[in-house]
């Protein structure tokens, strides 16, 4: 079998990281289609959504950190020249899915009333959204399906079917939206359904591909667990994040509405940016991985170096358009000039942070390709425990404002962005061979 291409051209680059873009912007916009059908049914079902949305973006959350992990391992094998062997890691990735899949969903239908009770702010909001989370949970197990194919076919440099499957099946979701909801009368129900079939449609078809590329379908249990064990460390790392922007936001709002206000505005930009960069590290996962499955560890730094190099350039670009629309972007999301004032205090940490975020996330990529995730984990939680949640609650302390909540955010991007510069020039990550 010949080897895989692996140089990290620019052209290689934009021939994985551009599909991948289109694969990780397709849910976020089906998101804001179906929030603006539901929004017209009234503010209950508006906020029903929100509600039940926020469980679903648990679910959302282990797909991402599933596929990120198949991506290393098969793209290694695939590496190899044992293109089989990096389909196997699709194969009991799938099952791991499937198995998650099943677990999330029960637990959603048994658990939904306690759980919108607790996040809805009324009992007519947790009701509706207690029965639309009943029916979208029916969704999970396709959900995770599609995330598990993402992966295995990211590692084998498979960035096209993605791209078709993923549109195809929120393209059918974005048409039955709107149909379910009103001509056929089904309101906030049509809105579930739309979603569980186009997640179930997502998943039978990255499984039908699967079944396509081989016959061996039965679970290995050993390799189930070592996926667990990535995963698990993904895992850890993301709740990191996680902690980190929800103390962000808890401490902006209690600056005042428009502080809190600004925020949003500023955090869902920088989001949007990084879900841009991401695509960048899902290539950087897939050569890497694909160089030293190789065995070829200099190949491996020279696509990091690429890699790195052209996340850095993406975000200087960002960066340069947030300062040249500073006064004017803000005013899309709001009127109110006391939370434009706010945005300004963001800016400039807004803007000076994203060339040094452009890459920490292409590193990122760079070592889950390498199955560096133990020290990728480490590196989080050390930066979010040692560097940001104090520098916010010192802010918050102090009345700093905004300007110290954002100077948390930017000592937990810096901190890492040192950190993983210096193991990217350290010999330690470049472990060869088709497992790690």
């Amino acid at each position: 079998m010949s080897p895989p291409a692996r140089t990290a051209t620019a052209h290689r680059i934009a021939a994985l990281a551009l599909p991948a873009l289109v694969v990780l912007a397709a849910e976020p916009l089906y998101v804001l289609v179906d929030t603006a059908v539901v929004g017209h049914l009234g503010p209950v079902e508006l906020a029903a959504v929100a509600v039940g949305g926020t469980v679903m973006s648990m679910a959302a959350w282990f797909g991402t950190l599933m596929a990120y992990g198949t991506t290393g391992r098969a793209a290694r094998r695939f590496g190899a020249g044992d293109r089989p062997a990096a389909v196997a890691e699709g194969v009991q990735a799938s099952w791991l899915a499937l198995g998650v899949g099943l677990l999330l969903a029960a637990a959603a239908m048994v658990g939904a009333e306690p759980l919108t009770r607790v996040l809805a702010g009324n009992p007519e909001t947790a009701e509706a959204a207690a029965g639309w989370l009943r029916i979208a949970a029916l969704g999970a197990p396709g959900l995770l399906l599609a995330a598990a194919g993402n992966g295995w076919m990211r590692g084998v440099q498979d960035t096209r079917r993605p791209l078709y499957i993923v549109l195809g099946a929120n393209v059918l979701s974005a048409v039955l939206c709107p149909i379910l909801v009103y001509p056929l009368g089904l309101g906030l129900t049509g809105s579930a359904i739309a979603n569980v079939t186009a997640q179930t449609a997502g998943g039978v078809l990255f499984l039908l591909a699967l079944i396509r590329e081989t016959r061996a379908l039965r679970p290995v249990p050993s390799i189930i667990v070592r996926q667990v064990v990535l995963g698990r460390d993904l895992l850890i790392r993301g709740a990191a994040f996680q902690a980190c922007f929800l103390s962000a936001t808890a401490v902006a709002s209690r600056f005042g509405v428009a502080a809190v206000g600004a925020h949003q505005i500023a955090l869902q930009l920088w989001f949007f940016a990084a879900l841009a960069l991401d695509a960048v590290a899902i290539a950087a996962q897939s050569l890497v991985g694909a160089a030293l499955g190789a065995g070829d560890g200099d190949e491996a730094r020279d696509v990091a170096r690429r890699v790195t190099l052209a996340g850095g350039v993406a975000a200087v670009a960002f960066a340069i358009l947030a300062a040249v629309g500073a006064s004017a972007v803000p005013t899309w999301f709001t009127s109110d000039s006391a939370v434009q004032e706010q945005a300004a205090v963001i800016w400039p940490w807004f803007v000076g942070l994203l060339p040094f975020a452009g890459v920490v996330y292409a590193l990122d990529g760079v070592f889950i390709g390498a199955g560096d995730v133990a020290f990728l984990r480490t590196i989080t939680v050390f930066s979010a425990l040692f560097g940001f949640l104090p520098a916010v609650w010192v802010a918050y302390a102090f009345d700093l404002g905004l300007g110290g909540v954002w100077a948390g955010l930017g000592l937990f991007t810096l901190v890492r962005f040192v950190t993983l510069v210096w193991r990217w020039r350290s010999p330690r990550w470049v472990v060869v061979g088709a497992t790690r």
